[in-house]
This record gives structure tokens, C-alpha cells and sequence, in this order.
């Protein structure tokens, strides 16, 4: 189902009687662009840590904007309900957030490329507002509303920005006595309203006050704006009642305005609140994206992210990250999304048979419309569902829950641990080196040419990290670099030390909890997700975490592997459900 900002009202309720009914959800978004200023190999650098791709990632990616996002709600009767959402920011009015974002020429080439339908997204996407953005908007309505039972003024009188009467300035008087004269003329002909148009923001507010001061019953004001944008200030005869009647109904009609703007986030929120399973491919930037549109600004600390998603998304799994893992990885040789839809239809897989719900545009796989969220959405469900019966029968089944996002070219880190600490491979092979900014690969290879085979990651113009092919071999490579002048090595386990140190330095506030329990994080946030009446997902308990436990295991180098597991039986009070296939959630 498409939804664009002409349907997204009326859509609603299919979305959320989709989200109800579903088992497991998958979304996917389309962006604007990837980075603003490293190349994609320096994006993505082979020995990052998982804070230092973080960190990259906030820093560079998250000024473009998620401008479509699919989503696919599927049963375990393999009913499925696609969605493809357009999505912008249109502002609401004129105090409302005026979002600034980029685009990359390559990203947006590509998608014009693939036929996306940038027009739109444009004319037609759906706006949202984030946490601290919904609230502050309410806080002045709400303000608003207090100045009216204060006696202050009416909201009909009420700018934004004003907090009783103002002084009418010398140059502005000859203007506003000429609205007022009108207004008394029309008042005493008995015309039941009339309209004023008004050069500046200023001239509206000293009208609303003036008519305020000297009317103070027995007309109603507001701005009304046409469909070209222009606005007027429309005053109107009415008794006491009647103007009772007509505040009312524009407090009523700001609120819906209201709802409106808050927009696709309501979706997000519905899914946060569902607490369904939420699986994506190769899905660490749409979390990053969805998290910092719709609800918050990203935290500077990776922790901190974890604990946000954890309350945006329960329930994570990376189709990525377990089709490049035992047993898959030994079956599958290409986890690109389309490659891998292709390669779960084949032998030893089995692909589902999908009936899309009835009112749902039905996908064809045969003609791919890869790079359209909805599709993308709709194929990595099915490339989940395949993958998790080959894991087992119907009385061997699996357990899919997966709390880990796949890091992409990381060369001994495959993953992001959301729900406890990353892995920490020790790299004893690994040299860091600094160097002029002349050098180029080229360099690094003729000094380490006695070496034998090595492995250069670039983390900018004068630093980059050599592997060695043997650990033996770094003392001896110090050993000779220790008076060189124009260059200087580190081990890695120095180069980490001395990055803690610096951080010492700078200083870290420290993290407190509160009386609920929960961690108080030190970055800025306006509002957390129980400001919308969400409750907060906490992590299970003892009992409940065994009884979900992720069904991988690591060993020493970090290599996850997918398990076939006992049966899952319902929880209890829950029944079971029929099923054509054998995955349960």
C-alpha cells in the first residue's frame, strides 16, 4: 500500500490493525545520501571499533533525510501486508521546525536511476515531528491556553510570541488606526465580518492585541491563510456564545493540526509500542535514522544509543549479519539483498508461499523493484522467513530473537552487541602509523615490504592502521621505526591506551540513576519515549532472558553461529498459533 500525505490519515488504521495482527515486522528506508564527507572505505573502516563507526556515522550520515521507509507486517500464516511511506518534513506553520538537510548527487542519481518518485516525496510525503519537537509545540499551546484562563487575552488574540499588549510603535500607528477604523465602521453597520491583510509578522500581532484592548467582547479574531499561502486576518461579529463556539473549535482544529504534524512519527511510535519483532538487512543506519528523525537526536555515546533502541526497538534482528553466519555462511555467497532473495529460493531453502492481504499491492519478485522501501521491506521478510525454517522443522524450531546489528567491513567485529558489551579483539598484529600527508599507499607498502603480505586501513591523510601478517613480526617493525624522523608507529594496544587518555582529559560526565531504575544518560534530551504515553521496554528479567536468550554463540575470535533450538513453546495464558511454516516469536 502506498502512503503519501493525501492518504496517510485515512491509512491509519489499516497500519496500525497491521501492526496488531502481525508476528514479525521488517522495514527498510531509502536516504538521501550516505555521507557527507569521507568516502564510503574510510565510512567504513576495516578496524573501527564499534564506537568509532558510531560515532562516524552520526557525524556524517545523519543530516540526510530518511525519505522513504517500507514496511512489511507478515503473519505466520504467510499473510503479508506491504507499505511504502513517502516522508518529509513539511512544517505545519510558521513556528513549527524548518528541518535544513543534504543530499548526495550519487545517492540521489542512483535512486532517479531505479525510477524512485522524487516528486512525491516532495509534494506528497507524509511530515512527523520528533520527541522535543511535539513537546514544545504543545508547551506553547498549552501556554497559549493558560494566558486565555488568566485573563491575559483570548487564544483568538494570543500571538505566538506575545505575552500581553505591546506599545504600538510611532511608525506603525497611521496602519493600525486604519484597521481599527475599518473595523469600528463594520462594526456599526452591522457586517458580520471582515479581512485584513498584513505586510509583517509585527503588524499582526499589534492588531491582535489592539482589537483586544478595545474589543474585548463581542468579535472574534483569527488568521486564516489561502491555499497560496497568503494570509488575513479575519474579524467576525459574534455574541458571547458564539465566540465561545468559535474558540473552541479552532483550539480543536490547532490540536488536529497538531496530530497531523506529529505525522509518520505516530507510525514509528506503534511499532516501538508493539513491541513485534523488527527485522531489517544490513540495518544499522536505518535504526540510526528512524531513531534521530521520529524520536530523538542521537546520543554522543554508543551506549547510550543501545539503551535508546532498546526502547524504540525491543526486538532487532539483521538478516545481514545471519545470513553471513553459521550455517548460512557456508551456504550463502553473496548477502547483498537481492543476491540473498535469489539464493533462498534455491536448494537447500525452501521460499515461502506468500499471500499478500487482500487491498495490498502484491510485489513480484520477478521484476525486482529493488530500492523502493516497500519491496525492500516485503524481500527481507522473506529472505527471514526462508532462513529460519531451513533452521529447523516443525518440531526442531528456531528461535529468531537476535539483539545484534550487523557492522559492515569490519574485519574481526561483525556485529553490534545492543544489549551488552561489543566484542574486543586484541589486534596484536596491528600497527598504528602517522606519517606526513604526502604518502600514499604506496609508501606504507616500500616500509613494511620486509614484512611480507600487509593490510592497510586509511583513517585519514596522515594515520593509517597496517596489519601484519604475523604478531611475531610488530616488535621488530618498532624495533626499526624507533628513530625515524618522518614517521611513527604504535601497537595498537598503545594507540588505544592513548586514545583513553585523551578522553580523560576532555572529561566525561558521569552516568547516575534514577528512582525508576533506569540510567539517567548524560547527553540532552527533551523528553524520553514515555512522554508520548509508551511505556518503556525494559530488558527482561532472569527467567524471561533464558527463556529468550539469542540463539548464537560466539567463540573466542568472535564467530557467531545460528543454532537450531528446542521447540518454543507459547507463553503462557497465550495460545498457539496455526502456522504454514515453523518460525515463532
Amino acid at each position: 500500500m502506498e502512503v503519501t500525505r493525501r492518504n496517510f490519515k485515512e491509512s491509519l488504521n489499516a497500519v496500525y490493525s497491521a501492526l496488531e495482527e502481525a508476528d514479525f515486522l521488517a522495514i527498510d528506508g531509502e536516504f538521501s545520501g550516505i555521507s557527507d564527507g569521507p568516502n564510503v572505505s574510510a565510512l567504513t573502516n576495516g578496524l573501527d571499533t564499534p564506537e568509532e563507526r558510531y560515532s562516524k556515522l552520526k557525524k556524517h550520515s545523519m543530516d540526510f533525510l530518511l525519505f522513504q521507509f517500507g514496511i512489511l507486517s507478515a503473519s505466520q500464516m504467510y499473510i503479508t501486508k506491504p507499505f511504502n511511506f513517502y516522508v518529509f518534513p513539511k512544517p505545519f506553520n510558521r513556528t513549527s521546525p524548518d528541518l535544513k538537510f543534504i543530499c548526495q548527487s550519487s545517492s540521489i542519481d542512483f535512486l532517479a536511476s531505479q525510477g524512485f518518485d522524487f516528486n512525491k516525496v516532495f509534494c506528497q510525503g507524509i511530515p512527523y515531528l520528533n520527541q522535543e519537537e511535539e513537546v514544545q509545540l504543545r508547551e506553547q499551546s498549552e501556554e497559549r491556553r493558560h494566558q486565555h484562563a488568566n485573563g491575559v487575552g483570548t487564544p483568538s488574540f494570543i500571538s505566538p510570541s506575545s505575552k500581553g499588549p505591546a506599545h504600538v510603535p510611532e511608525e506603525h500607528k497611521d496602519f493600525i488606526n486604519r484597521v481599527i477604523f475599518v473595523h469600528m465602521r463594520s462594526f456599526y453597520l452591522f457586517l458580520i465580518a471582515f479581512f485584513c491583510s498584513f505586510p509583517t509578522r509585527f503588524q499582526r500581532k499589534l492588531i491582535y492585541q489592539t482589537l483586544n484592548w478595545k474589543f474585548p467582547k463581542g468579535i472574534h479574531v483569527e488568521t486564516v491563510e489561502t491555499e497560496k499561502k497568503e494570509r488575513y486576518i479575519q474579524v467576525i461579529k459574534v455574541d458571547d456564545e458564539e465566540r465561545k463556539r468559535r474558540e473552541q473549535q479552532k483550539r480543536e482544529r490547532e490540536q488536529e493540526e497538531l496530530n497531523d504534524a506529529v505525522g509518520f512519527s505516530r507510525v514509528i511510535h506503534a511499532i516501538s509500542k508493539s513491541g513485534k519483532l523488527v527485522v531489517g538487512h544490513n540495518m544499522l543506519l536505518d535504526v540510526m535514522h528512524t531513531i534521530h528523525q521520529f524520536y530523538c537526536p542521537l546520543p554522543e555515546d554508543l551506549q547510550d544509543f543501545k539503551e535508546v533502541t532498546m526502547c524504540v526497538f525491543p526486538r532487532l534482528l539483521d538478516t545481514k549479519l545471519m545470513a553471513s553466519t553459521l550455517p548460512f555462511k557456508e551456504l550463502i555467497t553473496n548477502t547483498s539483498l537481492a543476491e540473498l532473495e535469489k539464493q533462498v529460493k534455491e536448494s537447500p531453502f525452501k521460499s515461502p508461499q506468500v499471500e499478500t492481504a487482500e487491498g495490498f499491492h502484491s510485489y513480484d519478485t520477478a521484476q525486482q523493484q529493488l530500492h523502493e522501501a516497500g519491496y525492500d521491506a516485503y524481500i527481507t521478510g522473506l529472505c527471514f522467513v526462508s532462513m529460519a525454517n531451513y533452521l529447523g522443522n516443525a518440531h526442531d524450531r528456531a528461535d529468531p530473537t537476535f539483539k545484534t546489528l550487523f557492522l559492515m567491513r569490519i574485519i574481526d567485529i561483525p556485529y553490534l552487541n545492543v544489549t551488552g558489551p561489543d566484542l574486543q579483539p586484541k589486534r596484536d598484529h596491528v600497527l598504528f602509523v602517522t606519517f606526513p600527508k604526502e604518502w600514499k599507499t604506496s609508501d606504507l607498502y616500500q616500509l613494511f615490504s620486509a614484512f611480507g603480505n600487509i593490510q592497510v586501513s586509511w583513517l585519514d591523510d596522515t594515520s593509517a592502521f597496517v596489519s601484519l601478517s604475523q604478531t611475531d613480526q610488530v616488535q621488530i617493525a618498532m624495533n626499526t621505526s624507533r628513530y625515524a624522523e618522518s614517521y611513527r608507529i604504535q601497537t595498537y594496544a598503545e594507540y588505544v591506551k592513548g586514545k583513553h587518555q585523551n578522553k580523560e582529559k576532555l572529561g566525561q560526565t558521569p552516568k547516575s540513576w534514577g528512582e525508576d531504575g533506569w540510567r539517567k544518560p548524560h547527553y540532552a534530551s527533551a523528553t524520553s519515549a514515555a512522554t508520548f504515553g509508551y511505556p518503556r521496554y525494559t530488558l527482561p528479567d532472569d527467567d524471561e532472558a533464558e527463556e529468550k536468550e539469542s540463539p548464537e554463540g560466539n567463540d573466542a575470535e568472535g564467530t557467531v553461529t545460528w543454532q537450531q533450538a528446542p521447540a518454543v513453546h507459547g507463553r503462557k495464558g497465550q495460545k498457539k498459533k496455526k502456522s504454514k511454516g515453523v518460525f515463532f516469536f
